[in-house]
Parts: C-alpha cells; structure tokens; sequence
C-alpha cells in the first residue's frame, strides 16, 4: 500500500483538515491539489461515455462528465468537508445563499409548510418572507428559545425547521438536540446553519440535525478571498441537494475550491485562536464603565451559556460577539470610527477582525474577532474609548 493510501478518517480534526482528499497528482507528483479549471472532460469511446452519463445520473462520486455537476478539485474540497462535519456527504456551491436555498429547496415543495427561527441572516429572512411564498411554500417564523413555540407552529404539512444554530446577530443559541426531537417526532428535517461556530466549535449533525449548512465563506474560508457554500448530512440526502445543485446551476468554480481547500487545513488553528481571542475581548468589554452589556457564549452572563458549554468543543464558545455602549447611535460611531485595527464590514469569520455596527438592532455593534495579538486589539479598544471622551 502507498504512503498516500493512509486512512486518516479517525485520525485528530487538524490531520483529517490538512491530509483527507490530497494526494500527490498521479501524472506529475505535484503535492498539492491542481486547479482543474475545465468546463468538461474527454472519453476514449461513445461506449464508455455512455456508461458515464448512466453512473452519473446516480451521482456516483469522482466520475466527472461536465464541471457545473462534478470537478476534481471540488471532490477533494468535499471530502475535506464531510470529514470536518462528521458526515456521509457534503455538496459545495458558488456561496451560502446557495447552500440555503439548496438545502430549503431539495426538501420543500408547494404546499409544504417550513418553520424558521426569527433571528437570521437578512438573505435568509427575505428568503423566508418572500421567495419561498412565492412558491406556495407556507413559512412561519418563531422565537427558538422556546422550544414550545416550535411545537406550537408545527402542522400537518410542515416538512422542514431550519434556524441558525447560534443566531446572527444577536447570538442566540438554540438546543439543536431537543429541537431535532421534536422534528423528528414529527417527520420533519432539520436543517441547521452553523456558519456562527464552524464544525471546530460545533457539528451539528452529532447533536441531531440532518443536514447542517454554511456560508463556507466565512471561517472555512477565513481569509475574505473566496465565496464558497457548504451543504453536508446523509448520501441520501445530499443526492437530492445535488439534483437541485444541478439544476439550478449553483456550482463553485473550481479556483474557489482550491482556495477553500488551502484554507480548511489552517481551520481548527484559526477558530481556536479566534477563540481565544474573543473569550479575552469579551471578558474585557464587561469591565468597561462605557460598556451596557456584552453578549458572548463563553460568558456565565450568557442565558445560554450552559447549553453552551454542553454542546461545544471544550473550552471553544466561538470568535463572534456584540457589544451595546451606554448611549445610542452617536456614541457607537464614535467608537467604531474612532477604532484602528479593525475595519468597518459585513462578513466574519476573516483572519483579520471585522466590526459591524447594526443601527437596524438597536445600535448593536457586532465583532468578527481575528487571529490578531489580543492586547494589541485591547489596546486599540482602549484609546477608542478614550477618544468618545474628547
């Protein structure tokens, strides 16, 4: 057997993200996994063709026939993807609006009802509230804090609860195993967004949801460089994310995996010390006079840090976390402004910090934290308080 041939699967996270799916190319030895940058792919024979087209139609794996369907370096990315998520299968799209509606779409039809928390990303509340109606897909949204709300909302049609495992922005965390009790008792999938976390703090597929997603383009990226969507649960499952997938064209380039495939192997010692960092930031934001609250998991002030504790990696609570100053909208672009290190932006999950202030959520300033020196970061806080006293 070839050095390559190791099975790694049951092998520590950061092994599994920097071995699983690579292998020298067989043609020019070349270590790291080429760009496949083609639309299609050449056969000997109308014959063997033939087959191919057969055997891709029941998705058989690394059979490539035509690249909005399957790519080489797609598959490896995929295989990185299911080993971090604990899955059977992953499919990975152009971005994660993509992997939501993938996943929404392969599981809902007109008529079906769908239950969704009601603390989401904006695109995926305008996908609740008006693109799937306008399918004749009936949505409600609910507060999931209260698991009884969700039983409450259930219905004879209701085929789907989706939410956001840990909410954006206001970092609501949701019981995924007692949810995924009630889904299942009633016949429902559970569709879980774990973009907040990223399978090094959370999997939700071991806690009971059936398929979980992301908006890879965040900590599976984690360098603010590509666009990238993940989907992951059961075979049977990702085949019919994969027949919508087709269809509906939301395949990823083939130079967008590769450089998701480079980020994933640095993904457990990014999150670890995005970690680290806004455990220490949001300890230090609670000292602050200037500061109302801080809402971080890791924090006893949490009201879901125990279910925290219970259902994370130990010692891991995430890099995201929000602050509300004393005062109102002035004071918070005072600080924001008066900030260095971190830029003022949407997205997370970047290596470098990234800071949101939200007017839209009562002036919640929302942190991406990054992989930066901590005090430097402390510090730069610190003169920005300085400066709203001038």
């Amino acid at each position: 057997m070839s050095r390559y041939d190791t099975d790694f699967s049951n092998m520590g996270m950061m092994t599994r993200a920097i071995k699983i799916g690579d292998a020298p190319d067989p043609v020019t030895h070349a270590l790291n996994t080429p760009i496949y940058e083609t639309s299609t792919f050449g056969y000997e024979t109308a014959e063997e063709y033939d087959e191919m087209l057969a055997r891709g139609a029941e998705w058989e794996p690394d059979l490539y026939i035509y690249s909005r369907t399957t790519n080489p370096t797609t598959t490896v990315l995929e295989n990185k993807v299911k080993s971090m998520e604990g899955a059977e299968d992953a499919v990975i799209t152009a971005c994660g609006m993509a992997a939501i509606s993938n996943a929404l779409l392969a599981n809902l039809k007109a008529g079906d009802h769908v239950i969704c928390s009601d603390d989401t990303f904006m695109c995926t509340s305008s996908m609740f509230a008006e693109v799937l109606p306008g399918f004749g897909i009936e949505t409600d949204r609910v507060e999931i804090l209260d698991e009884s709300n969700i039983e409450k909302a259930i219905k004879p049609n209701t085929k789907v609860i989706y939410l956001e495992a840990l909410s954006n922005p206001q970092l609501k965390l949701a019981n995924l195993p007692k949810i995924a009790e009630i889904a299942h008792a009633h016949g429902c999938k559970f569709i879980v967004d774990n973009t907040f976390l990223s399978p090094v703090v959370m999997r939700p597929l071991a806690l009971g949801a059936d398929i979980v997603v992301h908006s890879g383009t965040k900590y599976y990226v984690g360098h603010g460089d590509s666009l990238c969507g993940v989907v992951a649960g059961s075979r049977e499952d990702m085949n019919r994310v994969r027949f919508i997938y087709d269809n509906l064209g939301s395949h990823i380039s083939p130079f967008s995996s590769w450089l998701t495939i480079r980020s994933v192997r640095t993904l457990p010692l990014r999150v670890e010390r995005q970690c680290q960092n806004a455990m220490a930031l949001a300890k230090w934001f609670e000292t602050r006079p200037e500061v109302e609250f801080v809402t971080y998991p890791g924090l006893e002030s949490h009201a879901q840090h125990d279910l925290a504790t219970s259902m994370f990696t130990p010692g891991l609570y995430g890099g995201m976390l929000c602050i509300h100053l004393k005062g109102g909208y002035e004071e918070m672009c005072r600080f924001a402004d008066a900030t260095r290190i971190p830029p003022v932006g949407t997205s997370l999950g970047d290596v470098q910090t990234l800071m949101f202030p939200k007017s839209a959520y009562n002036n919640l300033i929302r942190f991406s934290v990054g992989c930066e020196d901590v005090n430097d970061l402390i510090a730069d806080f610190e003169q920005a308080f300085a400066k709203m006293k001038e």
